[in-house]
């Protein structure tokens, strides 16, 4: 469930509009990002929304350009006005001739939020209230707040305009994830993920996956994915809250050999079927719902991209899980003031820490079983 976090924290996450069409669900990067950015000044009025233009099957997104620093100021006010929460796009810089793009956290996120359009009125009032709102954020002293933006969004047009923030993004020196309506020039040494992101989470573009991801590169690089008990003599792998697979998918063509992936989402579930067609995984990673203990251990390799509390919870499970005499668990998730927490549950049950990977708030941390 590589994108399934909550915290204390709104950065970097996504809180999906209950009523709204499944496309909200995005966060992702892309030339939209850099388009929303523009200029970066203080809050002001927002741009207009034509009443005449509101009514059923029609939102109004709301968005805004924010230095990190000021994120959750500016989620916490959008979400008054959208109860169903916000998005957040983090800046990307364009790579590979303007095909690829890169996590930049220099550039200023994009806040995202959604009304519904049945109530022109509140709509206009909802907006003027929000762009009233962020203006007073700079009396506290925030970095670059940008203007409110205001568009136009019909229920049709959702099934194709999220696909227009997912771009391909490069982690590590070899991964490549490619959403499967993008062209990738591949090169030599590239492993290419294709993915769908469909209604799962887990597309990569999150912090915790990343970490996850850059993780698995470097126990690739050591072989200790070419090793172990499968079948093959290569690495066995379970993915614990699998998401859309990404995790999983990306064991295996670093060269892990038998894999399982679990998920109490359904969703899933399904997404993960779907992208292991994608990328010719279908009959290596079989995937069901649930979660551990899986009935099916102990792993070479434990992946739990999860979130602190559950890691803290299941540490005694996931060890149960992972091969006594040097199998791992990567778990990720772990919000920063969370770290010593998960540290010492694992400790407790009998595990050793190893390596640590950090990017902006979050960590992964590697485990091993003596």
């Amino acid at each position: 469930m590589a994108e399934k976090k909550t915290t204390g924290k709104t950065t970097m996450t996504t809180k999906t509009p209950k009523a709204a069409p499944a496309a909200g669900r995005r966060t992702a990067g892309g030339a939209a990002a850099g388009d929303a950015a523009g200029g970066v000044a203080a809050g002001g009025a927002a741009t207009p929304v034509q009443a005449q233009s509101l009514g059923p099957g029609v939102w109004v997104e709301l968005s805004v350009a924010a230095d990190i620093e000021a994120v959750e100021a500016v989620s916490e006010i959008l979400t008054r006005f959208a109860p169903g929460g916000t998005s957040v796009e983090p800046g990307f810089g364009l790579t590979n001739e303007g095909l690829g793009a890169v996590v930049d956290p220099t550039k200023p996120a994009i806040v995202r939020a959604y009304l519904p359009g049945l109530d022109p009125a509140g709509v206009e009032r909802s907006i003027a209230e929000a762009s009233t709102a962020l203006g007073h954020l700079q009396a506290f002293g925030l970095r670059p707040i940008g203007e409110l933006q205001t568009r136009i969004v019909r229920e049709e047009d959702w099934a194709e305009a999220w696909k227009s923030h997912f771009p391909v993004l490069r982690i590590g020196r070899r991964i490549v994830i490619r959403p499967t309506w993008r062209r990738h020039r591949r090169r030599p040494e590239d492993v290419v993920l294709s993915l769908d992101p469909g209604m799962a989470f887990g597309t990569g573009l999150h912090p915790t996956t990343r970490l996850c991801l850059a993780a698995l590169e470097t126990l690739a690089d050591e072989g200790l994915l070419e090793h172990g008990h499968a079948v093959n003599g290569a690495a066995c792998v379970i993915d614990v809250g699998c998401g859309s697979g990404i995790l999983a998918i990306a064991a295996g063509k670093l060269g892990a050999g038998e894999l399982l992936g679990v998920d109490t989402d359904p969703i899933a579930v399904e997404s993960t079927q779907q992208n292991a067609r994608l990328n010719g995984r279908t009959r290596r990673l079989p995937v069901r719902q649930g979660s551990v203990p899986s009935g099916e251990g102990p792993f070479d390799l434990v992946l739990a991209n999860l979130i602190a509390s559950l890691l803290v919870q299941l540490a005694p499970v996931l060890r149960d899980e992972t091969i006594p005499g040097g199998g791992r668990i990567l778990a990720s998730g772990i919000f920063r003031d969370r770290e010593d927490d998960v540290r010492a549950a694992f400790e407790a049950a009998g595990l050793t820490m190893g390596r640590r990977w950090a990017e902006e708030d979050w960590v992964a941390l590697e485990a091993i079983r003596p």
